[in-house]
Order: structure tokens, then C-alpha cells, then sequence
């Protein structure tokens, strides 16, 4: 499977696509004015190949990888219903307020990484200048505590993407406080794609399976499976939702139920994910706010501990 690109690449993608659509040029021109930046500049090139070959944006963007199945999903049946210019706006304000969130947590996170940085240079000084370790010892204490934190990424991503292969429940369920945002956050990708799909004419049964692909974590998958096998057995949406565990007590249900028994269910599905945006963003917010206070404490710590140890304290002469 091709990964897809970033958030900020699709927005600017999608938000080409759409002006290029309003202004009414033919797709297979509109196409080759298109241009982006890498990681996506050789998807793209495909990808206007086979526009020039008169294969459609849906088919095209997907087997470029310049699309993801959903988006190809709803672009396809965009244009089978006329004009794909307003799901290419969706699409791009979707992406680009993905993009917004992960970049106000970069940028909050930029400035104590730099201190931790400098912390890592400035701490062993003395002890090289003092002739107690040499470069070799130097370089070793600057780079080991980067080893670590490389190497505990690394396996926090690992245990987090066990699940998605095994088809278990993913390592982050159980992160202290991380665990349940996470949860949140794989429903709530789930029902905000299924909402975009059903809201572009994707019947149900078959916008469902490109839903449950959005999922991250293998066990939420492997119920919302059960709730594409309840509306085969002809049960309504809200209660298959019903016997998924990880939505008991969640407002998704009463949404659900609202939405069925009004014809309003794509609305009340986007209702329900924007609400759930919310909410994680907001967490997001306040991690992004408090961890940079934790590096700085741990830095302050680390510093501290290196000068008494280092012995460059002061020290009060002996006959005060």
C-alpha cells in the first residue's frame, strides 16, 4: 500500500483541483498545470500521464497514489453525479485543517527541543575542558541521550502499528491518558470518511468497507467489520453501531438513531465527528502546552545533576 502524503500536500492538491475545476478548463488540461512540490511530484507526473490518457481524476489520483481510496472513493462518485469542484474544497479544507493542528504542535515543540539540544552541547564543557573526558567521551554523552529518545520513538511507533497488522488491539489503547484520544480519534476518522462519503451519493454498504480502512487500530476495525455484516442481515445502522464496545455511552449512537429515523444521518454524522475534532484538538492543545514545560524541567534537572557531578559547583571555603 502507498502511504499517503502528508496533510499540507493533499490540501494544496485538492485546492488546485478545485479552482482548476471552477475555472472550467477540461480535466486532462487542468491536469497538466497542476504542480507540487516532493514528496508528491512523481505521483504527479503519473498522474497526469494517465489524465492525458483519458482515464478519470478518481482512477487516475488512486493508482498515481496521488489520492488515497477515499478520496478516490468520493471524487468518483462526485463526478458521477456532474462537477467534482465542491469535494475537491471539502477535501482541502479538510486537509488543511489537519495540517493547521499538526503544525501548531510542531511549532510549541520547536523551541524546548532547541534547549534540550543546547543542554546535550553545554553540559559535558567542563568536563572535556578539565581534561576529565576526552572528544570521544564528549561526543558519546552528547549523542547517547539522542539515542534514546530515537530508539523509544521508534518503538512506540512500532508497538502502535502491532495492532494494525495483527488485527489486535494496538499498543497506544493503553497509553496513560493517550489511550482513550486515541480511541476517540479512530472513531471519530471513522465516521467523519463515512459521512463525506454518504453525503457525496456512496451507498452505505458500499462506503462502509473504505470507512473501516480509515481505522488505525485492528480491534476497533474488527467490530466496525460487524457492523457492515449487521446491514447486511438488514439491520438498521444505529443498532448494528450498538454492539460495537468501544461506542457504549458515546453520543455516536444517539446520533446515529437521529439521523436514521430523520433522513438526516450524513449531517448528524459530520455533526457528531466535528464535535469529536474538537474535543481532540483541544487535547492536542494542552499536550502541546504541557509538554514543552516537562522538557524544561527535565532539562533544568539534567543540568543541575551534570554540574554538581562535574563538581564546578562553588564551594564555600572551609575556614567560613
Amino acid at each position: 500500500m502507498v502511504k499517503p502524503l502528508p496533510h499540507h500536500v493533499r490540501a494544496e492538491i485538492f485546492l488546485q483541483l478545485s479552482r482548476l475545476e471552477r475555472a472550467g478548463l477540461p480535466y486532462d488540461r487542468a491536469a497538466q498545470t497542476m504542480a507540487v512540490a516532493a514528496p508528491a511530484a512523481k505521483r504527479l507526473k503519473a498522474f497526469q500521464a494517465m489524465a492525458a490518457r483519458g482515464i478519470d481524476a478518481a482512477r487516475a489520483g488512486e493508482q498515481s497514489g496521488l489520492f488515497t481510496v477515499l478520496e478516490a472513493r468520493l471524487v468518483g462518485a462526485a463526478l458521477n453525479a456532474g462537477s467534482p469542484a465542491a469535494t475537491y474544497q471539502r477535501l482541502a479544507e479538510h486537509h488543511a485543517q489537519r495540517a493547521r493542528q499538526a503544525g501548531a504542535i510542531r511549532s510549541r515543540l520547536m523551541l524546548p527541543a532547541a534547549v534540550l539540544g543546547i543542554a546535550l552541547v553545554v553540559q559535558p564543557l567542563p568536563a572535556l575542558v578539565s581534561g576529565a573526558i576526552g572528544p570521544a567521551g564528549y561526543a558519546w554523552q552528547v549523542a547517547s541521550p539522542v539515542l534514546v529518545i530515537i530508539a523509544i520513538v521508534a518503538l512506540l511507533r512500532l508497538l502502535g502499528i502491532q495492532g494494525v497488522h495483527s488485527g489486535g488491539r494496538s499498543f497506544l489503547q493503553r497509553v496513560p491518558l493517550y489511550g482513550a484520544i486515541f480511541v476517540r480519534t479512530n472513531l471519530r476518522d471513522f465516521f467523519e470518511s463515512l459521512a463525506l462519503m454518504l453525503q457525496a451519493g456512496v451507498p452505505m454498504l458500499d462506503a462502509l468497507p473504505v470507512a473501516i480502512e480509515t481505522v488505525s487500530d485492528g480491534d476497533i476495525r474488527r467490530e466496525l467489520v460487524g457492523v457492515r455484516r449487521g446491514l447486511e442481515h438488514h439491520e438498521t445502522f444505529g443498532r448494528a453501531l450498538e454492539r460495537v464496545s468501544y461506542l457504549q455511552g458515546s453520543p455516536a449512537l444517539a446520533f446515529a438513531h437521529t439521523g436514521e429515523q430523520s433522513g438526516t444521518l450524513p449531517e448528524m454524522l459530520t455533526r457528531h465527528a466535528a464535535i469529536e475534532t474538537e474535543a481532540i484538538a483541544s487535547f492536542h492543545e494542552q499536550l502541546a502546552a504541557w509538554l514543552p514545560r516537562i522538557v524544561y524541567a527535565l532539562v533544568a534537572i539534567k543540568v543541575a545533576a551534570g554540574i554538581v557531578s562535574s563538581g564546578v559547583a562553588p564551594r564555600v571555603p572551609a575556614d567560613l
